[in-house]
């Protein structure tokens, strides 16, 4: 862990190794950095507490490995690459930027969207649901019954992506921001990361929205340069490894269609042309991290301005917070959607972390 007031005039006198006795979410290298930062602190330490009594509730999912994928990383017992190495899916396929084995990934061969899941067709939703959905999914037990998934399977680590798109609609949807999607749907999606390195997991919504045009426009400083303007179609699932599979068919989803279209740059500074060809119903903005990024506050001043109903997501309750704070500023209102845990966040835990907090992509989602 990092020194709380680390940064401060008088350098770290070594490891921070004391906890702070109020919150438990912080620490300090020495008594005299703890008393200086006191004055910071005092602002956040309550709120950090009651954060911290819902590390539990965080660390609850319903999979085999959850143990090693959240208590044993977060306390260093496990690395992301040791638990994915573990799973068979250390450096492999779109698995490969899940640790930092692949942070520095950047060539055209690892941007392709038909690698597979590496495992086998039993373990990942390689076909077509059984059934349709009668009822809203609501946590990942029910989707891994509905999909005849087992618990042991690691799918859920790439499939928050969609399934955080299902839950964001879904708010929306309730909230009455959106009517329920029926034939189309536009999505603008701010600040895709991992995510342009695994678009074949994005194939999964043509199972959560049967029947459903659904066209996303990927926007982002992140999209390679030569990648803008590039639209792809997403016909199917991702792949299992087996050979035989009917998966590999070849047979594409008649009843629904889901494209993706890449563009580089900013919200703000594309916004114009991208609404020349679709306009967004809802925009989503996965791990935004609005208070940290200063580029946030054009595109949330334009937010305001055209009135569609946006979903942000982020690592932990205080990064939400912090946005919530830089959001009233900006537009002199606080968000119109609070803060709630995401069923859908990831299930392996981010590493070095700055809080003792534990963090998850996509953990807690708030909107205007």
């Amino acid at each position: 862990m990092e020194c709380a007031a680390k940064g401060s005039p008088r350098r770290c006198s070594g490891p921070a190794n004391r906890r702070c006795g109020g919150c438990g979410a912080v620490f300090y290298c020495s008594v005299s950095h703890q008393t200086s930062h006191w004055r910071v602190h005092k602002e956040e330490c309550g709120r950090l507490k009651q954060q911290m009594c819902r590390v539990v509730l965080l660390n609850d999912f319903p999979f085999t490995f959850s143990r090693e994928a959240t208590y044993q990383v977060c306390g260093k017992v496990e690395t992301r690459c040791s638990f994915l190495d573990k799973q068979g899916i250390h450096c492999v396929g779109f698995w490969i930027c899940e640790c930092s084995c692949g942070a520095s990934i950047t060539s055209s061969d690892h941007l392709r969207y038909d690698k597979g899941w590496n495992l086998s067709s039993k373990l990942c939703p390689c076909k077509g649901p059984l059934s349709m959905l009668t009822k809203k999914l609501s946590s990942w037990n029910e989707y891994y019954e509905w999909r005849g998934i087992p618990l042991d399977s690691p799918v859920a680590l790439l499939l928050h992506w969609p399934l955080t798109i299902y839950q964001a609609i879904q708010i929306a949807s309730v909230k009455q921001l959106i009517p329920e999607p029926t034939d189309e749907l536009c999505i603008h999606y701010l600040g895709p990361e991992r995510e342009v390195y695994q678009l074949a997991v994005f194939g999964e919504l043509h199972a959560l929205l049967p029947g459903v045009r659904v066209h996303i426009d990927f926007v982002g400083p992140a999209i390679p340069h030569d990648r803008d303007g590039e639209t792809i179609t997403l016909c199917s699932y991702a792949h299992c490894i087996e050979a035989n599979c009917t998966c590999k068919s070849g047979t594409s989803n008649k009843s629904s269609s889901i494209t993706i279209k890449l563009h580089s740059g900013l919200y703000h500074n594309r916004y114009t042309q991208l609404t020349k060809e679709f306009i967004p119903d809802l925009i989503i903005a996965p791990n935004a991290g609005i208070a940290a990024y200063k580029s946030w506050l054009p595109t949330i001043e334009l937010i305001r301005e055209i009135e569609i109903p946006t979903i942000f997501s982020d690592y932990c309750e205080e990064a939400c917070h912090l946005a919530a704070n830089c959001i009233s500023s900006a537009t002199g209102s606080p968000p119109t959607i609070p803060v709630q845990l995401n069923p859908f966040r990831q299930p392996l835990a981010v590493e070095d972390s700055a809080l003792i907090l534990p963090c998850y992509s996509n953990c807690f989602l708030f909107g205007i």
